[in-house]
């Protein structure tokens, strides 16, 4: 029965979805995905914006070390493309840049469970997400841009094998405010600060039982701290995320599985690892790191590697 349980709670919690990366927890951001001049909404225009990279991870269980589920550790391996494009207007809103974005993410995801018959992969379209009002600040030396991004539950879904699930089936809106500050002497400080908030899953599969499961909302952020040196930028960046509220099935609190989560299942990670970035003589930015998270607690726990792309039309 327990191993029941754990495979159809992974159902709903080890999807893909957002802008494309392996789910460590119940995620549709892809943690970390921002990080030089975070804050910093560009002129007038249309830009385009490649995410391309790898996820690796083993589910971790309350106290940070891999969960035990038949004597097995879950496994995910994930790569994925994300298209962002942005759109910022002429139009000024209360002193702001008015613009709007959406992201359509590409995953292919191979995930090892071996005591539901080990390893199956899965590719196709993730969770999409659309910004409608994006507004940004500038000042001397500092930005500021907020927002509001909803994610759509366009990613498959499989409630009985979370091997093939790549999205999330439910809604999700996420406040955002994003901040970076860059010295004369060409140091930069980046953050971007968000707040999940998700609907119900209505097709949820909890030990055999149909029902809703409504993951908890999560307080996150990701950084990035650097100097700008010419057309170079280098330094470290990363996230950190916290849920602030219980995993909850049917209306209950998700109860405790020793050696897999505590109750409630509320996911905390930290990530860091070096970032370098590089724009060439057309504006062209190309930026690649490496973030390993090095505490994670009920969700998983691994590393990425990204190689992102940022270009105007």
């Amino acid at each position: 029965m327990k191993t029941r349980v754990i495979a159809a709670m992974l159902a709903g919690s080890l999807a893909l979805g957002g802008q494309a990366l392996a789910k460590e927890g119940a995620d549709q951001y892809p943690n970390g995905a921002e990080n030089w001049m975070a804050g910093a909404l560009p002129p007038p225009g249309t830009y385009l914006l490649n995410y391309t990279g790898y996820y690796g991870g083993k589910l971790k269980d309350g106290n940070g070390d891999n969960a035990n589920i038949a004597g097995s550790p879950a496994k995910v391996d994930a790569w994925f493309d994300a298209l962002r494009v942005v759109k910022v207007t002429d139009i000024t809103l209360l002193g702001a840049s008015w613009g709007m974005q959406a992201i359509v993410p590409l995953v292919y995801q191979s995930m090892n469970l071996p005591q539901i018959g080990g390893r199956r992969n899965a590719t196709g379209l993730g969770d999409i997400t659309i910004d409608p009002i994006v507004l940004g600040w500038h000042g001397a030396n500092w930005h500021v841009t907020t927002g509001l991004d909803i994610y759509v539950p366009t990613g498959r879904y499989d409630r009985n094998d979370p091997r093939v699930s790549i999205g999330a089936n439910y809604w999700a809106f996420e406040p955002v405010a994003a901040f970076t500050w860059l010295g004369q002497s060409g140091w930069e400080v980046s953050a971007k600060f968000m707040y999940n908030i998700k609907a119900k899953n209505t097709d949820a599969n909890f030990g055999g039982m149909a029902g809703s499961y409504r993951s908890g909302q999560e307080l996150h952020v990701d950084y990035a701290l650097g100097k700008h040196i010419g057309p170079w930028t280098v330094g470290l960046s990363g996230y950190y995320l916290k849920q602030v509220t219980d995993d909850k099935f049917n209306g209950t609190v998700v109860p405790e599985v020793p050696g897999v989560w505590s109750r409630g299942r509320r996911g905390e990670v930290f990530a860091v690892g070096p970032s370098v970035s590089y724009t060439n003589a057309k504006g062209t930015s190309f930026v690649a790191q490496w973030q390993h998270e090095a505490y994670a607690r009920n969700r998983f726990g691994g590393d990425k590697f990204w190689f992102k792309v940022v270009t105007a039309f």
